[in-house]
């Protein structure tokens, strides 16, 4: 196999994970109209289904690619990334005006962040492929693709499907078009494949690197939540008995340990 051919492989998989964003969207296309009540749960559902991943997916990657030093280096740098892009955002003026600049602020942080969440996923699928061409391998449609690549890009694509969920939430709650809300979701995810490439390229180089990225993204997505999703599930109750906060708590646990059962599914799928 030419490294033409290795990379073009590790592009298409590295595109397939993050294709697998627009699933979180479906949903939206059959249900045509949010209530008060449900659009505070699917606030919470976003909460649960990010502090979920951002501490057990992406931390427990992070921990299990490096030293907790890198690990915190790069949460620290991801909680200071959102800060900073917050305070940069909350000053410009928005055209057009489709939604209103805080409600703008929230939909480019959230999509931004998970747009750069997608980079140490591809990476991690690029890294994968390292033992491409040797013994441990799993033949898939006349292709010998080493065991670890099919598992991460399996594990990828399911975890992709949640966060492709939580881009939705806040981009239809503010009243976008469904197909641009899809779009958008796509878009998040196509970082993947570049990163995938240019990990199995440099793998020796980036390998040191794993570790911080996914701690970025940990904190990045913390942030993220703690700061913009929760309060925007908080107004969101204003008008339901007490504050919808009945709602947002049963959005935030089920999102929380729905996700959870994934990652330990993922897990356990790649010990078998």
């Amino acid at each position: 196999m030419t490294l033409g051919t290795e990379l073009a492989l590790v592009f298409v998989v590295g595109l397939i994970t993050g294709l697998a964003t627009g699933l979180g969207v479906a949903p939206f296309f059959v249900v045509q109209r949010i209530s008060d009540r449900w659009l505070v749960v699917l606030w919470g559902l976003a909460v649960g289904i990010l502090l979920s991943a951002s501490l057990f997916g992406l931390l427990g990657e992070a921990l299990a690619e490096g030293a907790p030093v890198h690990v915190l280096f790069g949460v620290l740098a991801g909680v200071g990334f959102v800060f900073l892009a917050d305070r940069v955002v909350a000053g410009y003026e928005f055209s057009p005006r489709t939604v209103s600049s805080v409600d703008s602020r929230t939909v480019i942080l959230t999509v931004g962040v998970l747009t750069i969440h997608s980079i140490p996923e591809g990476i991690a699928v690029g890294v994968a492929f390292v033992d491409l061409g040797t013994d441990a391998s799993v033949e898939i449609a006349g292709l010998a693709l080493p065991a670890l690549a099919v598992f991460m890009g399996i594990a990828i694509s399911i975890l992709n499907v949640p966060e492709g969920l939580a881009i939705a939430i806040p981009l239809i709650a503010y009243g976008m078009d469904r197909w641009k809300v899809l779009g958008w979701a796509v878009f998040s995810g196509l970082p993947q494949p570049i990163g995938a490439v240019l990990a199995y390229t440099f793998v020796s180089t980036f390998e040191g690197l794993l570790a911080l990225s996914f701690g970025f993204a940990a904190g990045a997505l913390f942030y993220l939540v703690v700061t913009e999703f929760l309060p925007a599930g908080l107004d969101a109750g204003d008008a339901l008995p007490k504050r919808g906060r009945t709602e947002l708590v049963s959005g935030i646990c089920v999102g929380f340990a729905a996700t959870l059962a994934i990652i330990v599914a993922v897990e356990n799928i790649g010990t078998v």
